[in-house]
């Protein structure tokens, strides 16, 4: 079996039509029909947040929410490359996320084949005035100084990118078919990881898909928004183009994976192939009142994410599950399927093979998720989000079912709930030992013994 994965950055779970979000902006036909061909599942979670400490889980089958923060690979991590390598495969990385290829990072420590596209975001690849794009089209007049240099760094990678094999996850996946027909001639079981950063910011789509903005609009294309209160830099007219921006991106990132699909189906290699497609994150919009990741941004739109595995031929596809998954079960998910799951015992993943092939259900009762530096945690199963906060701040519990878009907190009434999710998580995540905290209480009992 030969194994391909499809990491997309920071693609929100309500922008893949299939998942049928209420609310959901655009249509993405291409990963809607490989998840009409896939198991589909609703409730895997990122465990370390963001960008490296995601991979880190995800290459690695460890936590790194416990122990560490965006780091290099270190020499005794043992990564699923290094796994699939010894075992015969041929193992490849194909990525335009450049903070996989800056210095001394060592993601693409035993990949037989590796490629780097440059050009996404702040990528060091280019230097000089802007030739075609324009600074003061991008920004509005209450941004900072500091924040429009950080918006002319990403402006000169996005200058002269006009049509849409012009960005990097268009090269990305194109590069990365021709890597699987190089596999398949080379008649060797392969291990393809495909890591694209898009839909990540900035958000600039090609004309074709930046089409969901309003008519008449005709302020700034603010592709790069800050992270603060977004009423502080932008007027609601501007905070919904940049919402607009953000679809469109999308909406893009699923064209060029329908690209990769395409490909792949033309030249056999969904028959005898297991494709996973996922994002590390999603990405606040505004929904609580700011843009970007954040450790005070513990929200679907920050958790929730698609995850979608077809096994080869589509084999026990046609499945949407609810089980719970964490970020760290996907390399002892991939040996398993492969047939080496002797490897488990030296990861701290499971296998969700049993899930997928409809034979067994989750191993969890709840998940964690976290910035490692940070305080904040966000524990959830499949119906619930607690979301624990510094001291001094009350607590949140939220019920996705009657509440997904977790406007409503009601950790006063649910502080059992809350303790129960709290009984499923060791304290070994957590700065200090941990109790439900309602909105009265934090107040209440604030200096005093009882806090």
């Amino acid at each position: 079996m030969n194994l391909v994965v499809v990491m997309l950055d920071s693609l929100r779970q309500d922008h893949v039509s299939f998942y049928g979000w209420d609310g959901c902006p655009i249509k993405t036909p291409h990963l809607d029909a490989l998840a009409a061909e896939a198991i589909v599942f609703d409730n895997v979670y990122p465990e370390g947040l963001p960008t490296i400490p995601v991979r880190t889980d995800l290459f690695t089958g460890q936590s790194s929410l416990t122990n560490r923060t965006w780091q290099p690979l270190v020499p005794t991590d043992v990564t699923c490359m290094q796994l699939f390598r010894k075992e015969g495969y041929l193992t490849a990385l194909v990525a335009d996320t450049y903070h996989l290829f800056k210095p001394d990072m060592n993601f693409h420590r035993a990949c037989d084949i590796f490629h780097w596209i440059r050009g996404a975001e702040y990528d060091a690849c280019k230097a000089g005035p802007l030739e075609h794009l324009k600074l003061e089209d991008h920004v509005t007049d209450r941004m900072p100084d500091n924040w429009r240099n950080v918006v002319l760094t990403a402006l000169r990678n996005l200058d002269g990118r006009v049509e849409p094999q012009h960005f990097p996850c268009w090269q990305t996946m194109d590069t990365a078919l021709r890597v699987i027909e190089q596999a398949r001639a080379a008649r060797r079981p392969h291990f393809l990881w495909i890591d694209t950063f898009q839909p990540h910011e900035p958000w600039c789509p090609p004309a074709k898909f930046d089409v969901y903005g309003e008519k008449g609009y005709c302020g700034p294309k603010v592709v790069l928004p800050p992270g603060g209160p977004a009423e502080h830099w932008g007027t609601p007219d501007q905070i919904r183009r940049v919402r607009s921006l953000y679809a469109g991106e999308a909406a893009y990132t699923d064209h060029c994976v329908g690209h990769l699909l395409g490909g792949m189906r033309q030249m056999g290699s969904l028959d005898d192939t297991a494709i996973v497609v996922l994002s590390d994150h999603g990405h606040p919009l505004n929904d609580h009142g700011k843009f970007l990741k954040g450790p005070d941004r513990m929200f679907s739109e920050l958790l929730k994410v698609p995850f979608i595995v077809r096994l080869p031929g589509g084999a026990h596809g046609g499945r949407r599950v609810s089980d719970l998954g964490r970020f760290p079960d996907l390399t002892p998910t991939l040996l398993d399927l492969a047939g080496l799951g002797t490897n488990h015992l030296a990861l701290s993943g499971k296998s969700l093979k049993p899930v997928l092939e409809g034979t067994g259900n989750s191993p969890y009762r709840a998940t964690v998720s976290g910035f490692f530096p940070a305080v904040e945690r966000c524990l959830r199963n499949e119906r619930y989000s607690y979301v624990i906060r510094p001291e001094g701040q009350p607590h949140e519990l939220y019920d996705l079912a009657a509440d997904p878009r977790e406007t409503t907190n009601i950790i006063d009434q649910g502080k059992e709930i809350a303790q129960a999710l709290l009984n499923e998580i060791g304290s070994a995540y957590f700065g200090r030992t941990a109790k439900p905290r309602g909105v009265q209480g934090t107040y209440e009992v604030a200096h005093t013994s009882l806090a």
